[in-house]
């Protein structure tokens, strides 16, 4: 019985193990971006923190790219198409939203760095919900969407 489990669980799991995730991370983004495009656009209070090269841009061109980054390439995982690059897209969305907004102003130790890794903002930036966001990316960009996707039935049907 237990060796029928482990290979039911490992034929499921090579169908669609990485499924919840795509659905976890394209709901969270798409969410972000959804509200960026029915809000108001609040990127010029923190246009100064904003990492080389996205710092030279103006605001409203930060929050377009931000808000149509967050409502496209969410959708591209939740169908698995280019599933790599959306990923690689949304790090590198991640990695400027941790930048700009979530990481500490100012801190001299490592100990007050690690005050930070929280969910709120209690004066010490809150980075912790984007670095889960950016560890759960990582199998993505590395292992693509899984079978159950379009890349994966796009690389079968024209790559034989």
């Amino acid at each position: 019985m237990k060796a029928f489990t482990m290979t039911t669980f490992d034929r499921i799991g090579t169908w669609s193990a990485d499924l919840p995730l795509r659905l976890f991370l394209a709901w969270e983004f798409f969410e972000s971006g959804w509200e960026k495009f029915n809000g108001n656009n609040w990127f010029s209070d923190l246009q100064s923190s904003f990492p080389f090269p996205f710092d030279l841009l103006p605001a409203q061109v930060n929050w377009q790219l931000s808000m149509w980054a967050e409502l496209i390439l969410p959708l591209l995982l939740l169908l698995g198409l280019g599933t790599r690059l959306a990923s690689a897209g949304l790090m590198m969305l991640t990695v400027v939203a941790i930048a700009a907004v979530h990481w500490p102003a100012h801190w001299s130790t490592l100990a007050e760095l690690a005050q930070g890794y929280a969910i709120t903002d209690q004066g010490f930036g809150n980075f912790k919900l984007p670095l889960i966001y950016l560890v759960a990316l990582v199998p993505l960009l590395l292992n693509g969407a899984g079978r159950l996707s379009l890349d994966h039935w796009l690389k079968a049907r024209f790559c034989r």
